[in-house]
């Protein structure tokens, strides 16, 4: 079944502002769509999308495994909670973490042996999700989509890292005066 366009699509009567609304709205409905179809293909394992991206960066990850902000780092979309995500998953036994061996502060995170088979089990159908879902795409016309979305993205990962940039000077700042305040008691 052919899609509509998107004015049509969500109904909208006016004009859009420019060309450049129109894409960014085309490219947001379109995201939703993939990601709800890939949701649709990981359900019958009982995980999510973003817990399987978490396993798959965890199995690509070797045996040292990876910090939590190494995973975060590597995700394919972000998660504001990535110590609840691994938690849910640790509970699952599908992950499995440790205390460094040089640095006791730091906790790393591996994939288990069952996490390991659940990627095994799952990897057929993921591997054919992405022709099914672009597979009416020429290579010229998937080739041409990832080199502008990749361009599209330039932009934003620039503005992304002066906002970590700043977000890093402020919790410094936060950690000097805590550290330079009174000593604070816990009471149990």
């Amino acid at each position: 079944m052919p899609v509509a366009s998107l004015k049509a699509e969500i109904e909208q009567t006016v004009p859009f502002s420019s060309t450049q609304e129109e894409a960014l709205l085309n490219l947001l409905r379109t995201a939703d769509r993939l990601s709800r179809a890939m949701q649709r293909t990981i359900r019958p394992w009982g995980v999510t999308a973003t817990q399987y991206n978490v396993l798959r960066i965890l199995r690509g990850a070797g045996p040292e495994g990876l910090t939590c902000s190494e995973i975060g780092n590597r995700m394919l979309t972000a998660d504001p909670d990535i110590t609840r995500l691994l938690g849910r998953l640790k509970t699952l036994k599908l992950i499995r973490q440790h205390h460094d061996r040089r640095d006791r502060r730091i906790v790393r995170t591996m994939i288990s042996e069952a996490g390991l088979q659940l990627l095994d089990e799952m990897d057929p159908a993921i591997k054919t999700a992405p022709g099914e879902l672009l597979g009416h795409l020429s290579p010229a016309e998937t080739a041409e989509l990832t080199r502008l979305l990749e361009r599209a993205r330039e932009r934003c990962a620039k503005e992304q890292t002066d906002e970590e940039s700043e977000q890093q000077v402020r919790a410094v700042g936060i950690e000097k005066k805590t550290l330079s305040g009174p000593p604070t008691r816990f009471r149990r």
